[in-house]
Parts: C-alpha cells; sequence; structure tokens
C-alpha cells in the first residue's frame, strides 16, 4: 500500500521540467514514486500532512562534507597566517601522522552525514580534507562511512579519496607539492577495491566512484590510471580542478599545460568526470577574464561542474558566471564543500552574486540554482530516475516548511524559502520511500550526544595545526578571535 504526502506548495515534474502544484500531493510504493497531482483518492497505508511547506525532490550535493568543519578556522587569513593551515616540509618528511583514531574518523563521518539528513540532502557525493591524516583515506574508512550511510538511508557515491602529493609550505616560504608516488598507487589500489565492494554489497543506495584529491597532487601516471580505471569500470571521477591560481601555476610549471588542457591529455575529460569549483577557465578576471574555448571545451567534453556558491564566496571567488557556464551548455550540479551543508543558503549566495556579476537583478537564475541542485545533479550521476517528483522516479524527495511568522509572507515559494530560509526549515526527508527524517529528528540518533562529540573532536583538529605549521605557532595565534578576549 502506497504512501501520500500532502503539502501546500510540491514541485512536481511536467514535460522534461520543474513545476509548482499548490495544494497538492506525492503519492509513493516502495522506493518509487506513483503520482503526483491534486486529485489522489486511492487507499494508503500512510499519510505526510505538511501544511505549509514546499515539497521537493531531494538535493543532490555532489561536494558534501563529510568531516568536521574548518571553515571555520581557514577562511580568514591572510597569505603569511594561510601558510600555517598547511603542511610543512617538514612535517611531510619526518613527523606526518593522523590527528585522529579509526574510530574517531567514524565518529565524524557519521556526525557529518547526520547533519546532511537534517539539511535535506537525499543524495551526496563525500568530501573531507586529508590535512588531519597521515595520508589520505583508506579502503576500511570507506567501508565504516558506506554501513553508516545505509544505516542513515542516504544514497551515497562513495570512494576512498587518494593521491600522490600534499601541498606544502617549503622552509623558503613558497608553496609547492611534494609527493609520494607509492603512496598515490596504493590510494587507487584501496579505490578499486572499494569498487568490488560496493558491487558485493548490491544496495541500491551505495554506488562507488573514483575519488582522487586535487589535481596538483596526482602525478602524471596517476592521472593516468585513473582515468584508465573510469573507463574500464564505467565509473564516475570527481577531482578538485581549476579552483585557484596556486593550482594553475603548479600545473603550468610541472606539466606545461593548463589544468584543463591536462585533463583532457590524460584522457579524463569525458561524461564520467565531475569538477567541483571550476571558477578558474580562462574568462576568469584573474586569468585572461575573457572566454577564449575552455567552456566550449568543457561542454563538449559531456563534464559535469560541481558550483559550491557558499563554499567559494567564503574564500573570496565566485564563478563568473552561472549564466555564462549554462549558456555554453555546462552541465551544473551544486555542491556544499563546508559547513553548512546548506544548499538553500548556498542557492542564495549564488544567485545574489550572479546578479552583481551581471550588474543586473534579472541576472539572478533561481530557477536554474534548483534544477542544478536536482536535475543537474542527477544528470552528473547518470541517474534520470533522480532530481525530480514524477510517476515512476525514485521515491527522494525533501519538505521546507514555510509556516513560521519569521518566514515571512507567501509569494512564490522558492522566492520564500531562498530569500528568507534556510536548510535548517527541513521538515520531511524520504530516500527511495525510507523517512530519514521527520520533524527534524533522525531515529535512533541523539542529537545532543552528536552535538558534545564533535565539539570535542573539533578541538583536537584544531589544536593539531601547531604540529604541522613550519613555525609551530599555537592555535590562538593562528586562529585569533575576532575580538580579543578578555580573561577573568
Amino acid at each position: 500500500m502506497p504512501t501520500k504526502a500532502t503539502a501546500r506548495y510540491v514541485l512536481g515534474h511536467n514535460k522534461g521540467q520543474h513545476v509548482l502544484l499548490e495544494d497538492a500531493c506525492v503519492v509513493y510504493s516502495g522506493d518509487t514514486i506513483e503520482y503526483v497531482g491534486h486529485d489522489y483518492t486511492g487507499p494508503v497505508t500512510e499519510e505526510h500532512h505538511l501544511g505549509d511547506a514546499l515539497l521537493m525532490p531531494g538535493l543532490i550535493d555532489l561536494d558534501a562534507l563529510t568531516d568536521i568543519d574548518h571553515l571555520i578556522l581557514d577562511s580568514w587569513a591572510g597569505p603569511e597566517q594561510a601558510k600555517g593551515h598547511q603542511w610543512s616540509e617538514d612535517y611531510f618528511r619526518n613527523r606526518r601522522a593522523d590527528v585522529f583514531t579509526a574510530e574517531e574518523r567514524q565518529q565524524i563521518r557519521e556526525y557529518a552525514l547526520i547533519q546532511l539528513v537534517l539539511h535535506g540532502i537525499t543524495t551526496y557525493m563525500p568530501i573531507a580534507s586529508e590535512v588531519h591524516s597521515e595520508w589520505a583515506e583508506p579502503f576500511e574508512e570507506l567501508v565504516g562511512m558506506a554501513e553508516t550511510s545505509r544505516r542513515l538511508g542516504l544514497r551515497g557515491y562513495l570512494g576512498p579519496a587518494y593521491r600522490s602529493g600534499v601541498n606544502v609550505v617549503l622552509k623558503n616560504g613558497e608553496r609547492s607539492v611534494m609527493f609520494d608516488a607509492g603512496r598515490g598507487r596504493e590510494g587507487l589500489a584501496d579505490a578499486l577495491r572499494f569498487i568490488d565492494h560496493a558491487t558485493e554489497l548490491n544496495d541500491p543506495l551505495i554506488t562507488s566512484v573514483l575519488l582522487p584529491c586535487r589535481i596538483e597532487t596526482l602525478d602524471i601516471e596517476l592521472l593516468k590510471a585513473t582515468a584508465a580505471a573510469s573507463e574500464e569500470h564505467d565509473v564516475l571521477v570527481r577531482l578538485h580542478s581549476l579552483q585557484g591560481l596556486v593550482e594553475r601555476e603548479l600545473i603550468l610549471d610541472r606539466h606545461g599545460v593548463t589544468p584543463l588542457e591536462l585533463l583532457d591529455q590524460v584522457g579524463m575529460l569525458n561524461e564520467r568526470l565531475l569538477i567541483p569549483h571550476a571558477t578558474y577557465t580562462d574568462r576568469n578576471p584573474a586569468v585572461f577574464g575573457e572566454d577564449r574555448g575552455d567552456l566550449a571545451r568543457l561542454a563538449d567534453s559531456g563534464a559535469s561542474i560541481i558550483h559550491c556558491p557558499l563554499t567559494s564566496m567564503r574564500y573570496g571567488s565566485t564563478l563568473d558566471s552561472f549564466n555564462a557556464y549554462k549558456a555554453a551548455g555546462i552541465n551544473i550540479s551544486l555542491g556544499t564543500d563546508s559547513f553548512p551543508p546548506d544548499l538553500v543558503r548556498g542557492i542564495d549566495a549564488g544567485v545574489q552574486l550572479g546578479k552583481i556579476l551581471a550588474g543586473s537583478n534579472d541576472a539572478g537564475d533561481l530557477a536554474g540554482y534548483f534544477d542544478a541542485a536536482t536535475l543537474g545533479g542527477a544528470r552528473a550521476l547518470r541517474r534520470t530516475d533522480l532530481g525530480r517528483l514524477e510517476p515512476g522516479a525514485q521515491a527522494d524527495m525533501v519538505a521546507f516548511s514555510l509556516g513560521d511568522i519569521r518566514d515571512g509572507v507567501h509569494e512564490d515559494p522558492l522566492r520564500t524559502l531562498t530569500l528568507n530560509g534556510t536548510a535548517r526549515q527541513a521538515v520531511l526527508s524520504v530516500v527511495a520511500g525510507r523517512t530519514i527524517m521527520a520533524d527534524g529528528l533522525i531515529e535512533g540518533v541523539d542529537l545532543d550526544y552528536w552535538r558534545g562529540k564533535a565539539q570535542e573532536l573539533f578541538a583536537r583538529m584544531r589544536e593539531a595545526y601547531t604540529l604541522r605549521d613550519g613555525l609551530n605557532r599555537p592555535s590562538d595565534e593562528l586562529f585569533p578571535p575576532v575580538y580579543a578576549r578578555l580573561e577573568r
């Protein structure tokens, strides 16, 4: 027997695009949607009466933080202070170590996945900082994370992150990358092993992908091997690239080509590639300030970008511009990449930045951003059954309450949610027909416990920066408070 969810607003799907229905419902049975519309009179076994809420496709976060927040620490520093947030040359050569135990890493993962659920994310691809690890992510860590993800009911695209190099600060103060090619080969072997593990799980909520770290931290052999493995196993690759001037300079110095040209040379620039950020193409004002073919090259390849507007803004950059990439025919998906995993705030940031870049209020493509958070993510994942509420699609959906006086007045629910709200207003989250969150609660999860545990783990992470800093500065110097603290 099916389940029925009713709400004042439902973002349905018709003839290939989202449409808004008022006082409507979604009916689903098992993991599949059966009906979206106004008048369903058939029998149901369960009903969710959501009232003044927007019921829409579950949000797809393809650069989802599965770690303790570090942006709260490192998004404020100037160039010299920021060097203390990287590994020193001595730390790389002689002292690298894990900050957390294997058990604590699993706790961090669980805390982060709980945050995804609470913010309306139904499908995710994880990202975690390798700064705090002895190298990257071992096979066993992702096996444990997959089990946590299955227990919570999220749809995950998983694999251990790997690299053959690390961003470091040299003794002379310059930024560089130092390599250990053997660790890179071991990491890829773990990633291929996880592909087999995911196949054995045979769980539709767990899909294996290749998640190498940053393009400048992979040597040429590892890049080529990753491209070959992606083709052989027909799995997606997500590779952080085109995201900064330091990256661009390192790639040009080492390989004599731009990052985008390097992706093409190694055979990775195709429809299986997902590129987080992609902000530093040739049209970026810090590069050439005009499009010299990068956007057409991206579009022709079939690769998708993962736009993370809120995180990019917090680090002082932006995509120039969403509308230009969209007009070029590039598939745009969204990611959060940092805390909070709030795609509503991310959409708001992206829309407003788009207006500023274009100098026009009508440049804020709100529909385009909601498409990116749903249909664009589904397209990047090659899943025509995700990102939409229509019969035959997966029963993945989220509802955001709009009934609080602090939400303001209703004109269009998507505008009200974006301008006046946040993803913290999620009141229902369903994945493959299973309710994984209702009224801000997750069955079997003690939120007070996880709040305290996360603070404890964060404190340890913060203190560990001193060990990696070439000058061994204390954490209070590396991360000074907004105002001086007056002691008792």
